[in-house]
């Protein structure tokens, strides 16, 4: 049970994208793909090097719900969730 309301926590945490803030449950393949795009694109030598890895964990959700065939994050299986939700800065304390 616990582990369930930690998921929804995660799936109920806001993110930035489209021009407002979305539950992390309701982005789309394209929201997510978007997203890999924009930190890589942000990923240079220094401290940005730090978002390199946070820009592969988007690309790996994009790849996920790809082979899934999820609309949404939300429709992800729980495991999957869990599993990318600290490399994504999810918040993973919650879970």
């Amino acid at each position: 049970m616990a582990e369930s309301k930690g998921i929804e926590q995660t799936l109920q945490q806001p993110v930035f994208i489209r021009g407002q803030n979305r539950p992390f449950g309701e982005l789309t393949r394209a929201d997510a793909r978007s997203r890999a795009d924009e930190l890589k694109a942000a990923t240079g030598w220094g401290p940005t090097m730090r978002v390199a890895p946070v820009a592969r964990a988007w690309r790996e959700l994009t790849m996920k719900m790809e082979q899934a065939g999820a609309g949404t994050v939300r429709e992800l299986d729980p495991e999957v969730i869990t599993e990318l939700a600290s490399k994504l800065w999810m918040g993973t304390s919650l879970l």
